[in-house]
């Protein structure tokens, strides 16, 4: 808050004419004198011994900000920052490690679950990941946000290593952080998860967040999760292989002997091939009028090397990856509960300001027809291809 004072002001003005009286002796001031304006007069001698005004001193009430002043700040490069957080961030987690001339001392770092105040405890906390976590940190973007804030967009996603099978912690979100003016240095680091509300330390709701994936036991099309949210997360996709076929609608089963039958040794050079997940059934047009089925085939094949399929209504194609928002679900997904989760997910991506283009596509990573509907697992997922 700014300290206001009140000062003394002196300023000296020219001597105004007062009219006198006989004997030129001063009249008596006017009754309607102004106490709050002090004029006080300086005189001198003359010959005659008369003291006549020579300046007037005013004495002024005035008031006067005394507020500190602003620390004096450096030219910081802020593009030069941004370009060095592009650079230096992929190291977070690897044996090179950040920069640490490039923060303070006195370095402030928060996320919901930890809270750090200096350097060490900063790089001590990066350290203890490392060690139980083996974390893989994918950085989005980076781009200045204020006058001296910085804030980056990332994916990290941890391996519990205490477990044998190493399950997986995803976690996306924005980091803001702040430079001191006047050394041009990181004095803030403040991290942001997209699944939570609340973000404070220490945040139960984060705590809870700290859920653990299950990888597929089998194989499943590479995909970076940029984005993971309470209700949906968006991915993208690398491209991928399916041999496929023409269906009834997106929860049915029909088509899919055809395109198992493929990778079961139905094709030109009798090949099995491995199955993978998921299963999908994709709809192009809101009224799901032509429905195909595909299977997603082993990332170590070419579309040039694979065997022809037998049957004339069998079809191998190249998917070219891009972005998808998923929703995942559990239960057997009828029509009616497929359609209810594309408007729940259509209409989280809107209130977000992401627009998914027309279509559907539903993912099953259990055998249509065959899995227990207690235990089976589904996503719904929107294809576009940018959401960011």
């Amino acid at each position: 808050m700014a300290t206001s004072t009140t000062q003394l002001s002196l300023q000296f003005l020219p001597l105004p004419s007062f009219p006198t009286t006989a004997g030129n002796t001063p009249r008596r001031p006017n009754r309607n004198f102004n106490p709050t304006k002090l004029t006080t007069f300086g005189t001198r001698k003359n010959n005659n011994n008369n003291s006549h005004p020579k300046w007037p001193l005013r004495l002024s009430m005035v008031d006067q900000d005394l507020s500190p002043p602003p620390p004096k700040s450096t030219e910081v490069d802020m593009k030069k920052l941004v370009n060095f957080l592009y650079e230096d961030l992929p190291h977070l987690f690897d044996d090179r490690g950040i920069d640490k001339t490039a923060y303070e001392e006195r370095v402030k770092f928060r996320d919901p679950i930890t809270k750090q105040h200096t350097l060490s405890g900063y790089l001590l906390n990066i350290t203890f990941l490392k060690l139980l976590f083996r974390p893989d940190f994918f950085l989005h973007w980076v781009k200045q946000t204020g006058p001296f804030e910085i804030t980056t967009r990332w994916t990290m996603v941890m391996r519990f290593m205490l477990l044998p099978w190493k399950p997986e912690l995803v976690f996306t979100g924005t980091s803001v952080m702040g430079i001191n003016p006047e050394t041009g240095k990181f004095n803030s680091h403040v991290d942001y998860w997209d699944s939570i509300k609340n973000n404070q330390h220490f945040s139960i709701e984060g705590l809870w967040d700290l859920r653990i994936y299950k990888t597929p036991d089998l194989e499943t099309p590479r995909y970076k999760i940029l984005k993971r949210t309470a209700r949906y997360e968006v991915r993208e996709y690398s491209p991928f292989l399916v041999v496929q076929t023409s269906g009834d609608k997106l929860s049915g089963s029909a088509g899919f002997n055809d395109v198992a039958g493929y990778i079961f040794g139905k094709n030109s050079a009798s090949e099995k091939i491995p199955m993978t997940t998921p299963v999908f059934t994709e709809a192009n047009d809101p009224a799901a009028s032509e429905v195909s089925v595909q299977i997603v085939l082993p990332k170590d094949k070419e579309l040039s090397s694979l065997p022809a399929p037998e049957q004339e209504n069998i079809s191998l194609r190249k998917v070219e990856g891009g972005i998808a928002a998923v929703l995942k679900f559990s239960g057997k997904p009828t029509e009616d509960m497929v359609r209810e989760k594309e408007r729940e997910l259509r209409s989280s991506l809107d209130k977000h300001g992401l627009k998914p283009q027309m279509g559907c596509l539903l993912a099953r990573y259990n055998d249509p027809g065959r899995t227990k509907s207690f235990i089976m697992v589904s996503s719904v997922c929107f294809l576009r291809s940018c959401l960011f």
